[in-house]
């Protein structure tokens, strides 16, 4: 059967998305020019909740492409202008280069983060203390570099040893290649150890990425709208982490609390073991792999680690705008470790760009929200209310928001907002600063309820690990719940008395 243009265009409309998703989008851009003709204040809040939408909905399409038809629309319906989605670009011009430069530096480091965390993951015995050491060495890396990056690094370590052992237990030599995604193949003596190592994973990978969110709020570069927030505030990074220290160190305490109570009572899926029979076979590939590093390989993590530290200096003492620091690693690593061809580092930017794209379409929601002054009845009502009560509304405003759709749009909303009402002179600067400190640490903790409101999260959702331990967005959900109330609990309750 010959396909008509309209049947081949239907199908080509956001490729493989499902069809109701299809139709639920083309019903929202017929809808918004109809309702900008009635009031462009309900088009701009219908296009407000159709963009969380496509937000919540990042599992069926990327949001880039429906947020992105959304937000042209709206420029040509005159619910902004373009103008002005470039002077919000141009506002967070330092986000923009943080999200280019710094996340390409990073995946220059990543032999080093790799080898770290692999010496790790077999070099601790305990469970317990390897589940403690992934949070806190994922925290710790967060607040220095990206989130999204050591999310990154730890699955392809986990990809790697779960190949490793999936092999082993399909009969097949470790030089052969070999499909894990099935389980037609492993022999059944194995099945048991194969489903324990898929558990032993998952806890990993979920007490790695709620350690991405710990140090993730801590830091101006730990998460991207940390930085729109520094630049509205005019915080250098120590200030930001002086700032925030009084919420983010008790919810980082909690956090770590949380992760060993769920490990001893081995609840909401947590508490499995590494087998031994698991643990032989990753150790001898592991002392395979050393055997076979050249001097040349180990000097590639010399330099790295090297640069990481230079990294780590350059951002404490704020020698340079943070997206710069992060074209000083690609310079420095590429440089000292012979990365010289241009394909080569063409690599390094693939993760971030579609992610600035996607922040520029925030940008122009933005715009729509400011121009038709959205949220101001909102945030005038909250600001009718004074002192920690109003902070605490900021907080579980911006909370609630950042489950549903995603902790950068919500910042950058929020925070825009507020600081129009600073200028107009309706706030104090006190003020401004406590109700950012709110509005910081409401987006970056109670997010991590979902993988759609931490960009890690949904990384770790749509990565090639997901399906291979079995980690769906469900049990995504029912592991990061305890985190999610013991952590936000935690936040309030710093916000409010401390």
């Amino acid at each position: 059967m010959v396909k008509t243009a309209a049947q081949a265009l239907r199908e080509n409309f956001l490729g493989n998305s499902p069809i109701w998703y299809k139709q639920t989008i083309v019903a929202f851009l017929v809808l918004n020019p109809i309702l900008a003709i009635y009031s462009p204040f309900i088009a701009g809040w219908a296009l407000v909740i159709e963009f969380i939408f496509t937000l919540a909905m990042a599992l069926k399409c990327y949001p880039l492409q429906p947020g992105g038809l959304l937000a042209v629309e709206a420029i040509v319906i005159g619910l902004a202008t373009p103008e002005m989605v470039f002077h919000e670009a141009e506002v967070n011009f330092p986000v923009i280069m943080l999200l280019m430069f710094m996340v390409a530096g990073i995946y220059f480091l990543r032999e080093m983060l790799l080898y770290t965390f692999t010496k790790i993951l077999l070099g601790v015995r305990s469970k317990l203390m390897l589940s403690l050491m992934f949070s806190l060495t994922a925290a710790f890396l967060s607040a220095f570099l990206d989130a999204l990056t050591v999310t990154a690094v730890i699955i392809t370590v986990a990809v790697g040893f779960f190949g490793v052992y999936h092999k082993v237990a399909s009969g097949k030599k470790l030089d052969l290649d070999h499909d894990p995604s099935t389980d037609k193949n492993v022999a059944e003596l194995h099945r048991d150890d194969l489903e324990q190592f898929r558990a032993f994973l998952r806890s990993l990978m979920m007490h790695g990425a709620v350690g991405t969110a710990l140090g993730g709020v801590t830091t101006l570069v730990g998460e991207p709208q940390n930085l729109l927030i520094a630049e509205i505030m005019d915080w250098d990074f120590a200030e930001f982490f002086n700032r925030m220290a009084h919420i983010s160190m008790p919810v980082l305490a909690v956090g770590l609390l949380t992760c060993v109570t769920l490990e001893l009572t081995k609840s909401f899926g947590y508490g499995a073991q590494l087998s031994p029979k698991v643990r032989e076979v990753l150790e001898e590939y592991d002392h395979e792999m050393s055997a076979q590093r050249t001097k040349n390989q180990n000097m590639v993590i010399v330099v790295q680690a090297i640069v990481g530290v230079i990294l780590v200096i350059a951002l404490g003492r704020h020698l340079a705008e943070p997206g710069v620091v992060g074209l000083l690693v690609i310079v420095l690593a590429t440089a000292f470790n012979g990365v010289t061809e241009e394909h080569r580092l063409g690599h390094a930017f693939e993760e971030a760009l579609p992610f600035t794209s996607l922040l520029v379409v925030f940008f122009a929601v933005v715009a729509v929200i400011a121009n038709q002054g959205l949220f101001t009845p909102v945030i005038d009502w909250v600001l009718t209310y004074e002192g920690k009560t109003q902070e605490a509304l900021f907080y579980m405003a911006n909370g609630v928001l950042s489950m549903i759709s995603d902790n950068v749009f919500v910042a950058t909303v929020y925070i825009t907002e507020v600081q129009e009402h600073f200028l107009d002179g309706t706030i104090t600067r006190d003020q401004f600063d406590a109700l950012a400190i709110a509005i910081n640490t409401g987006t970056n903790i109670p997010s991590v309820a979902t993988p759609n409101g931490q960009a890690a999260f949904l990384f770790l959702l749509t990565s090639a690990l997901a399906p291979l331990i079995r980690l769906s967005y469900g049990r995504m959900v029912v592991m990061a719940l305890p985190y999610t109330v013991t952590m936000t609990t935690a936040g309030l309750l710093a916000l409010i008395y401390l």
